[in-house]
C-alpha cells in the first residue's frame, strides 16, 4: 500500500505512537531444552570442553576470533565479549547437562530505531544439528520483540552457507549482499544480510511454538516434523 505526503510524494507508512524501545536486560532467558544466561568467567571452563569436542577449528573458519585452544584463551575470548559495552552477551546452558555449550550476543542496538542483531554466533559441536541452537536464537527473537524491536537482523560471511541456513531455517529473509564489506583475517569478506520484522514475528512465533511443542520433539530431543512444515517454507 503506497504512502502518500501533503506534496505528493511517497513516503514511508506513519508511526504516530512510536517511542524508542529499553535496551535488552541481561537476564535469564529460559527455554524447554535451554537457558541463555548472562555470559561470566564461571562459563569458561564447560565453554572450553565444549569447543574441544571438535576435531578441528573449522567452525571458527567465518569467525571474528579464532578457536581458543587453552582454558586462559578462553577466559580471554570471555572477558573480551563481556567487557564490550556494545554487546549483550549470553552462554547457551543446557539442561540436558547444566554446562555451557556455546555463546551468542544481541548486537548494534539501535533504541532510537527499535533495530538490533543477534550476532556472535559461536556453536560448539554440542548444539550442531539438534534443537538447542533453534531454541536459543527463538529465546532471543522472543525477547527482542517482546521489547518492542521492529526488527532483528543477522549478518554473515557470504560464503558461510551454513550460517545463512541456520537463519532461514528459523525464518529469516535474505535482503542482499554488501560486497566487499569487510577484512577478516586477511581475507576479503562479503556480507549477506537477513531480517525478521514485527509483522512478520507472529507467523515466526506460532510455527517454532508448534515445531518445539512436546507432540512434535521429545524429550530427548527428537522431532516428528522439521521446523520447515510449519513454517511452510521449502
Amino acid at each position: 500500500m503506497s504512502h502518500f505526503n501533503q506534496y505528493g510524494q511517497p513516503v514511508g507508512f506513519a508511526l504516530p505512537d512510536w517511542q524508542p524501545v529499553a535496551r535488552p536486560s541481561v537476564t535469564p532467558l529460559v527455554g524447554r531444552f535451554c537457558t541463555l544466561q548472562p555470559l561470566q568467567t564461571g562459563h569458561c571452563a564447560s565453554l572450553f570442553a565444549a569447543f574441544s569436542q571438535a576435531e578441528d577449528d573449522r567452525d571458527w573458519t567465518w569467525l571474528g576470533a579464532e578457536q581458543p585452544h587453552s582454558l586462559e584463551e578462553m577466559q580471554r575470548w570471555v572477558a573480551h565479549k563481556i567487557a564490550d559495552t556494545l554487546l549483550v552477551p549470553y552462554a547457551v546452558i543446557s539442561h540436558a547437562s547444566q554446562q555451557a555449550v556455546g555463546v551468542v550476543c544481541f548486537a548494534n542496538i539501535d533504541q532510537q530505531n527499535g533495530a538490533l542483531e543477534i550476532g556472535h554466533v559461536t556453536w560448539s559441536p554440542l548444539m550442531q544439528r539438534n534443537v538447542l541452537g533453534t531454541e536459543a536464537l527463538f529465546l532471543l527473537l522472543a525477547q527482542a520483540f517482546t521489547l518492542g524491536y521492529r526488527r532483528v537482523a543477522w549478518r554473515c560471511d557470504s560464503l558461510n552457507h551454513a550460517s545463512r541456513r541456520a537463519a532461514e531455517r528459523i525464518g529469516f529473509t535474505f535482503e542482499g549482499r554488501f560486497r566487499q564489506a569487510m577484512t577478516r583475517k586477511q581475507r576479503n569478506r562479503d556480507t549477506d544480510w537477513l531480517s525478521i520484522i514485527d509483522t512478520e514475528w507472529p507467523v515466526i512465533y506460532q510455527a517454532i511454538t508448534r515445531w518445539i511443542d512436546e507432540e512434535n520433539i521429545d524429550n530427548s530431543g527428537q522431532q516428528i516434523l522439521p521446523l520447515h512444515r510449519f513454517l511452510k517454507r521449502n
